[in-house]
């Protein structure tokens, strides 16, 4: 439902009015108002038109009660909508717009900045129904930019783009580890007897995996300029990793990223390369089980 849907209706043809009045005749002051539509006023006018604070209740339930200027929500104010959901924050010209909190009929909560009544700037969103919460950038009502994705027992780190991950990022799992990759987008194949056709819907971003390491610091502008294992060497945190990296296949197999020759240590070296092999196999295999819960949640 439009905040607007009949809130913008004329009231000098109110079917009643009770309230201050100036010199001119105009409501001025405290006043209650019913329109010719249903709806009622109670709250502050100023020459006519509702400015100060007030009260609007719609005839089809929903409810405004904030601050007006010239017949417009401006500044604070909380809107109660009749599915249940509600917005409390910042109100320019109308529009939702500065900081807020948004309720979902759904239980879903949204809580950040918001531009032209769309969710735009910096906001969290926590999802009812899984727990998880995303963290990070938006535009225009979607996810985009830099950002994490927390979920019951690992988070991902990364970028967005048009509300889908893509790019360099990594998953941190709370067994200790971090599983570092990147979103690709794969590309659509055209069928040329299928030309004229409606273009099939786009594909899912697909994560390929290049290493895992134990935790390290991170950033999506670091991200950019290294690879996952320059960016672990820069933060000082592969040196004496306690786990060890292995550079991971998709398939989740793994073989050791440093070996020596020296015959002394064979023994230790296939003890360590078996416990990677493991640790890689156990990580993919249950970054696969959660991928597609994860992605699906980020359709909002």
């Amino acid at each position: 439902m439009s905040d607007l849907d009949s809130e913008d209706a004329d009231e000098s043809g109110e079917a009643e009015y009770e309230g201050d009045r100036n010199s001119e005749g105009q409501r001025h002051g405290f006043g209650k108002a019913r329109l010719p539509n249903g709806d009622t006023y109670e709250g502050e006018y100023e020459c006519g038109l509702r400015s100060g604070h007030g009260t609007y209740r719609f005839k089809n339930g929903a409810l405004y009660t904030g601050n007006y200027f010239q017949n417009e929500k401006h500044g604070k104010g909380v809107f109660f909508y009749p599915d249940g959901s509600k917005y409390a924050g910042d109100w320019v010209h109308d529009q939702k717009q500065g900081y807020g909190e948004y309720l979902y009929a759904n239980g879903d909560t949204y809580t950040g900045e918001w531009a032209n009544n769309k969710r735009h700037g910096q906001g969290t969103y926590v999802y009812k129904d899984t727990g998880s919460t995303y963290v990070g950038c938006w535009v225009n009502g979607i996810q985009d930019g830099p950002a994490e994705l927390i979920h019951l027992n690992h988070r991902f780190k990364g970028r967005f783009l048009s509300g889908k991950p893509l790019g360099h990022g990594k998953f941190i799992f709370d067994i200790g580890c971090e599983q570092h990759g990147e979103y690709i987008q794969p590309v659509q194949e055209k069928d040329e007897e299928e030309e004229d056709e409606e273009p099939p819907l786009p594909l899912e971003p697909i994560w390929k995996v290049s290493e895992i390491t134990k935790i390290t610091p991170w950033s999506p502008h670091d991200e950019e300029l290294l690879g996952p294992r320059e960016a672990a060497e820069a933060a000082g945190a592969v040196a004496e990793e306690k786990i060890p990296s292995v550079m991971v296949t998709e398939e989740g197999g793994g073989h050791p990223a440093n070996a020596t020759g020296e015959e002394g240590e064979e023994r230790r070296e296939e003890e360590v390369n078996q416990s990677q092999e493991d640790e890689a196999l156990f990580v993919s295999t249950f970054f696969k089980s959660e991928q597609g819960s994860s992605l699906k949640q980020l359709n909002l």
